[in-house]
């Protein structure tokens, strides 16, 4: 069996109650073979058209209906309108129903992320482990895509319209002055917000951002970092980190997310700005690519392509689509990140030194169209991921939990879906995801997640936003 085959028998042996009972090992046995004999076909037949990740595929508004009749009529007769060809001179009838089986194991995994909306009838929550409940910590906010902790207990707050804004701990809202300007547009705006290491002494913060320019009449925008001095409600003595140039027209992709190592290194996110032909799989420009620079955006010594010709010199890994999380490990030294794919295909990557992370050349997911846009999902010299989500949740923000006040969350990392509107709750082990739990469904687009320094949980969500803190009961 080929790896390519194995992988999609993989995935829907994993998602499926397979027919008859559980002990029935010959009927277990069959429909394996079946899957198999499915993913075959498929994979010769259909994923030209409707991409590599089957599953991929099935995430999408059907036209021509999703029951088994109509899957086996479709595959059979064709929609020739569209392109489809008609199979059913092709394929046997067993092949075909099979198929339409096969198929059927990727809607019914869709429909179990739930795209239904919910109304939230209760702030309290049970998981598998304990039950919590939300405290508001802030409302009355638009889209707060960032969160930072003082150390004096009030909270700093992205507002992606190109606000920055003080919580304090009676839950006044301040605006803070000196703030940059933004290009607020359909992925753009103030972004993420780091505090320095010591900010406790030297009052240092980061901002992310969409920096723009005019010209010739058009807005032409790439992501910024820049240093500050906060004090009082005041940004001041700014100093450039970073500038994601040249600039472009394209209003998507800024990426954004970072973080300091426990040698002072600061990473971060520059994302692909939707031109995925041109940028990810290049040295020479700093666009789909993760960077570390020292506090003051100087090059470390040791980055991987510090002495390679053209290479920019802030590199530290490449072949990223559009990255919203990053977290660093404190206890492995391990820096970990997640990416969109387009439809299907997010990723969680542990991220390594130099390494390259395969954007766009091979991919789980397909084009938001249904084409396909590579045949790939694996080539050498090329990293995969530690775990993928299809369909795609469009994650952002992340956190690892190392606070008692979680009990059995301890070493498990908290991703945000934009998307399905809930906390994902990743459980690992040996550097893989063992298992997934959905919290908060319908909690709404969920933007930011952080760990604060008093051990609790706060995200954010958005439109309309608030800034909750989850407490155990």
């Amino acid at each position: 069996m080929s790896v390519k085959i194995q992988l999609f028998f993989a995935i829907s042996s994993s998602i499926i109650l397979w027919g008859g009972c559980d002990n029935d090992k010959q009927n277990q046995k069959i429909d394996e073979a079946a899957m198999a004999r499915s993913a075959s076909i498929y994979q010769t037949n259909c994923a030209s058209c409707h991409g590599e990740q089957m599953i991929a595929f099935t995430d999408r508004t059907w036209k021509h209906g999703q029951e088994r009749d109509s899957l086996i009529q479709t595959i059979s007769n064709g929609v020739l309108d569209a392109g489809m060809p008609a199979w059913g001179k092709v394929l046997s009838e067993v092949q075909i129903q099979e198929l339409a089986d096969y198929i059927i194991t990727g809607i019914e995994h869709v429909k179990n992320f739930g795209f239904e909306e919910v109304r939230l009838e209760s702030d309290t929550f049970q998981t598998e482990k304990f039950a919590f409940h939300l405290d508001t910590v802030a409302s009355g906010l638009s889209i707060p895509w960032g969160i930072a902790f003082l150390p004096n207990a009030e909270i700093l707050v992205t507002e992606k319209k190109g606000d920055l804004i003080l919580i304090k701990a009676n839950g006044e809202k301040v605006l803070v002055s000196g703030t940059p300007k933004v290009s607020f547009d359909v992925q753009g705006g103030l972004l993420d917000i780091l505090l320095h290491p010591d900010f406790a002494n030297n009052n240092w913060l980061y901002l992310s951002y969409s920096d723009y320019i005019i010209e010739k009449g058009d807005t032409l925008s790439g992501t910024a970092i820049d240093r500050f001095t906060y004090k009082n409600g005041t940004l001041t003595e700014p100093l450039e980190i970073f500038r994601g140039r040249p600039y472009s027209s394209a209003k998507w992709h800024y990426g954004s997310r970072m973080v300091f190592d426990d040698k002072k290194h600061l990473f971060f996110i520059a994302s692909d700005r939707a031109n995925q032909k041109e940028n990810p799989q290049t040295l020479e420009n700093p666009k789909g690519k993760i960077h570390r620079v020292y506090e003051d955006g100087s090059i470390p010594e040791d980055n991987p392509f510090v002495n390679t010709e053209s290479a920019v010199p802030s590199i530290y890994s490449y072949g990223h689509r559009n990255a919203q999380g990053l977290a660093y490990h404190a206890e492995t030294g391990v820096l970990w990140a997640h990416e969109h794919g387009p439809r299907g295909g997010d990723e969680l990557n542990i991220i390594k030194k130099g390494a390259n992370y395969g954007w766009p050349n091979i991919s789980y997911g397909i084009n938001y169209d249904g084409t396909s846009f590579t045949q790939k999902v694996a080539e050498e010299g090329m990293e995969q991921p530690v775990h993928y989500w299809t369909p795609s949740i469009a994650p952002c923000g992340m956190a690892f939990v190392n606070s008692a006040i979680y009990p059995g969350w301890n070493g498990d990392l908290l991703v945000g879906s934009l998307r399905f509107k809930y906390l994902n709750r990743c459980i690992l082990k040996d550097g893989k995801v063992i298992q997934e739990e959905v919290l908060m469904k319908n909690i709404g687009r969920l933007r930011d997640v952080r760990q604060g320094p008093d051990g609790y949980i706060y995200i954010s969500v958005e439109e309309p936003g608030f800034i909750f803190r989850l407490i155990p009961l």
